[in-house]
């Protein structure tokens, strides 16, 4: 028979502690013994009890101590301080060391069954609080960023040191590069992680509401302002906001960003009253910033108040080697979640994944495993689902590379990566030499040659 739960009785009284553990047993209870607070650690960490009886005078290490430390090493131990010198004081302080409850002696075993099965409920509630804190904590902080590629640790590095500092914060990359995630991190791992994080979509609201949306706004300030509201800042006062696709605030709007980002103050629409607010924002685009000032199109004062500190996203065709990792980690979750048993990809299905651009980027990745494993009907997925999850433009045969290999020459091989590479990385010889894990160099000479140019001598 399974038993209710695991409790440690300590007590240098070897008749008492014997007498105490036989009757808890008794009650269902699997129990080991400890004669003091230098055995009690020991056994914590053989036996992992759910709670602890002690006593609180004992030779080498007292119960007080031995709650101290079991607290330190595990916070979800229940303690259970039991004296026969019982006082408020003792009490208080037993309480203050992270004491559940307190018991005088001699026991009553009625009281003792009872606080012992209030303690097991107490330790099982804190250890499943602090297991769904570490699952929200992994999604949050950076362990939910999947990325082994060079260019993403450079993107986490970046994050952490920013993640530190008050500073603004723009995230630039394409559709579907995990903006929004980058943000959530960077809230996450702030000071402010405790605090508000709000998100507005900047592109979703038309240009009369997103200023009432962003600042707020007094009844009567316009048609349909029936009572006062409260903006976006004000909600994540102390907090963070989140400014996706902020490349679409109109002029008129953009001034009264640039106004709190220089003074820290806004007014809500239909008044003159100044609020102040401490808010850190962060904002998101996949234009170019630089290229709308020049136009005329987005303020040059708020373009270098936004971007005070700039993280660059790089597309998923940038990091082809990610893309197995990721979409293991999709397939993992979505199976789970629809309780399909599906173990992961045939080579040629993951062949495909990797040929593929995905102009998606990680959010196409995602929605074409989740369809393809929903399709799926065999034990692991194949090429042949996702071409059914969706127009992917994935080809195991005719694709450039598929027609390479088998029979082609490492020469050709070589120019196809190197290409590709340089593709991805706007010509950044440089980039690429350190995607591919070679000499700037030898892709510079490689260049020469298949332009007709003489390379001269090859040295690596």
């Amino acid at each position: 028979m399974t038993a209710k739960g695991r409790v440690l009785v300590v007590d240098d009284e070897a008749n008492a502690r014997s007498a105490l553990a036989e009757l808890l047993e008794d009650e269902g209870y699997a129990t080991e013994e400890a004669e003091d607070g230098v055995a009690a650690l020991e056994a914590i960490e053989r036996f992992e009890p759910e709670v602890v009886l002690t006593d609180l005078k004992m030779p080498r290490m007292d119960g007080l101590e031995l709650v101290s430390r079991g607290k330190a090493a595990n916070p979800s131990l229940a303690f259970v301080v039991m004296t026969a010198f019982g006082s408020i004081e003792t009490a208080v302080d037993a309480i203050k060391r992270g004491a559940d409850n307190y018991l005088t002696k001699p026991l009553d075993m009625d009281a003792v069954s009872a606080l012992v099965a209030r303690a097991l409920e107490t330790a099982r509630t804190a250890s499943e609080v602090r297991e769904l804190r570490a699952r929200i904590d992994d999604k949050l902080s950076f362990r939910g960023i999947l990325g082994d590629h060079p260019t993403m640790q450079r993107v986490l590095k970046r994050v952490s040191q920013v993640a530190r500092s008050r500073a603004t914060v723009l995230v630039h990359g394409e559709t579907g590069t995990g903006k929004e995630l980058i943000a959530s991190a960077i809230h996450h791992n702030s000071d402010r992680r405790d605090r508000p994080f709000v998100r507005v979509n900047c592109a979703a609201l038309a240009e009369s509401l997103l200023e009432s949306e962003l600042f707020g706004h007094e009844r009567g300030a316009f048609t349909g302002a029936i009572g006062r509201r409260k903006g976006r800042f004000e909600e994540a006062d102390g907090g963070t906001l989140f400014l996706d696709e902020v490349s679409e605030i109109a002029l008129p709007t953009q001034v009264k960003l640039l106004r709190f980002l220089q003074e820290r103050e806004l007014e809500r629409v239909g008044s003159n009253q100044t609020i102040a607010v401490d808010v850190r924002v962060v904002a998101a685009t996949n234009r170019d910033l630089r290229a709308m000032v020049e136009e005329g199109t987005f303020r040059e004062d708020l373009y270098y108040r936004l971007n005070v500190v700039q993280v660059d996203l790089p597309p998923l065709r940038a990091r082809k080697t990610d893309v197995p990792v990721l979409a293991q980690a999709f397939l993992r979750r979505t199976a789970k979640e629809n309780g399909i048993e599906v173990g992961g990809f045939t080579d040629e299905a993951l062949r495909a994944l990797m040929a593929y651009a995905w102009p998606g980027n990680v959010r196409e990745l995602q929605n074409a495993v989740e369809r393809a494993v929903v399709l799926c009907e065999d034990d692991v997925v194949g090429p042949e689902h996702l071409m059914e999850a969706a127009d992917l433009g994935i080809r195991t045969k005719g694709d450039e590379l598929g027609l390479l290999v088998p029979g082609a020459t490492m020469a050709e091989v070589e120019r196809l990566v190197i290409e590709r590479t340089l593709d991805a990385v706007a010509g950044s010889t440089a980039q690429a030499a350190e995607m591919l894990g070679i000499s700037r160099r030898k892709i510079q000479y490689r260049l020469k040659e298949w332009s007709g140019e003489d390379p001269g001598p090859e040295d690596e």
